[in-house]
């Protein structure tokens, strides 16, 4: 998941509409004309998009909206804001449940899933095979999360992964270049970023509400853990995952960490030397940081038994109640929304994650790079991440289940096994009617490669 939605990125997450508007559309090329999938009739279909995004995100989302429909003439998208990630799949859940239901929706990592069980969501993959849409430049972490039984379901577009922010300023008066592999060594150079005058921690820990699950899947995995394997079997209660809660506790009650309620204005305000955040709020982090009168630095997640990282953000969905002519019309607007040069514009503008390699290798994002160098450490980073665990990723409110337990844990200084036990049997009931649901659909396998696992 990513924070985009919050005060802060709102207002900084993108450039004005206006701005968006021109960096988009300059860049139209034959790559935009309409595929031959769509027949041309000499009319218009008109398609209802829903989006998730407000303020200045928002803004650019319409941008790019008007600059595929004037990029061509045989598909018109009306977009409508449905508010949050969350208010979004809600509001799509009612209108199946009778009424209007868009063509084509934003749905977040965690969302989509549960409309795939309801079979409310149209498979791709003809509209890939007559496009010639290439799926093997996408980048692989981001492409299997929206596949269930080798078929693509939801297609990757604002994507984000985790990043370990520092404050360049504090780590140098620490005598730190940044930060260092592990976290048992930062454990051990923390009380050096301590600022008691300044009121200053040494790392910040995101709450339940603020995706703390989502920020603790990378590290699980680099204690050598797992929330759960792809077939719902729930680990989050084994060895590794306790030493990772043990480790949560222990960094507040040394006093070195802390509990804000929004962390990342902690951050920019100098109030914590660290966090881990979205790399969708890069560029708010950076111009903020800049007017309170310190240097970002970003970096790698840390290492612990090994490197562990996931993805967020938000995908596009075709819906299974739309007519085929308007079907196909959706898939013409993803196409546009994920091909190589508006991915590349998207991120520069946005600061989501470039979601294809010839993005990412593209002279306009070199170039982009060499003047943000804090972005180029996500970008980096991008080839190692995995998609997260079922028990996040596929459970409904399996997100807020595992935060829960580990805010017990790090907020309320609970033993971290005796919680990791009792979330462990409230997971297995919940994956419980899924597992049913899914073996209803003729699902026999887990869904995650196991090159991921």
């Amino acid at each position: 998941m990513d924070r985009h939605l919050n005060r802060r990125s709102m207002i900084k997450a993108g450039v004005g509409t206006a701005a968006a508007t021109a960096a988009v559309a300059s860049k139209r090329s034959s790559v935009f004309a309409v595929p031959n999938i769509v027949k041309q009739t000499g009319s218009t279909v008109e398609i209802t998009y829903w989006g998730s995004y407000a303020s200045t995100l928002g803004d650019t989302e319409q941008a790019l909206v008007d600059a595929f429909n004037a990029s061509q003439t045989g598909v018109r998208v009306n977009r409508q804001y449905q508010g949050s990630y969350e208010e979004t799949a809600q509001k799509l859940a009612a209108a199946l449940g009778g009424g209007e239901v868009p063509d084509v929706t934003l749905l977040s990592e965690v969302n989509w899933f549960r409309f795939y069980l309801a079979q409310a969501l149209a498979p791709m993959d003809d509209f890939i095979a007559a496009t010639n849409y290439d799926t093997a430049d996408v980048i692989e972490s981001l492409l299997v999360e929206g596949q269930r039984q080798g078929r693509q379901y939801w297609l990757p577009f604002a994507r984000s992964t985790p990043l370990f922010y520092f404050n360049r300023d504090a780590f140098a008066e620490a005598g730190l270049d940044g930060p260092p592999r592990t976290w048992s060594e930062f454990a051990e150079i923390a009380p050096s970023l301590v600022d008691e005058g300044q009121q200053r921690s040494a790392f910040a820990h995101h709450t339940a509400a603020d995706y703390l699950a989502w920020y603790s899947q990378g590290m699980t995995w680099a204690f050598g853990g797992f929330y759960s394997e792809p077939d719902f079997n729930i680990r989050i209660n084994e060895p590794p995952v306790v030493a990772l809660g043990e480790y949560l506790r222990q960094s507040v009650e040394a006093g070195w960490a802390t509990n804000p309620d929004d962390v990342g204005e902690d951050f920019v305000n100098g109030l914590t030397a660290a966090m881990l955040d979205s790399t969708g709020g890069i560029k708010a982090t950076i111009e903020e940081a800049k007017s309170t009168g310190f240097e970002v630095g970003t970096a790698f997640l840390l290492e612990e038994e090994g490197f562990g990282c996931t993805t967020g953000g938000a995908g596009l969905s075709i819906m299974a109640a739309a007519p085929p002519e308007r079907q196909e019309a959706a898939f013409q607007f993803i196409t546009y929304c994920t091909s190589t040069e508006v991915t590349s514009q998207w991120s520069q503008n946005t600061g989501y994650m470039p979601m294809r390699t010839s993005a990412v290798q593209s002279p306009a994002m070199q170039e982009f790079f060499a003047a943000n160098p804090n972005f180029k450490t996500a970008v980096d980073q991008l080839p190692l991440t995995r998609p997260q665990d079922a028990a996040r990723r596929l459970i409904p409110g399996g997100d807020l289940i595992i935060g829960a337990a580990l805010e017990r844990i790090t907020i309320g200084g609970e033993d971290p096994q005796q919680v990791l036990d009792a979330v462990a049997v409230e997971l297995t009931e919940a994956a419980a009617p899924i597992v049913q649901q899914l073996q209803a659909l003729g699902e026999t396998a887990p869904a995650t490669p196991a090159a991921f696992f």
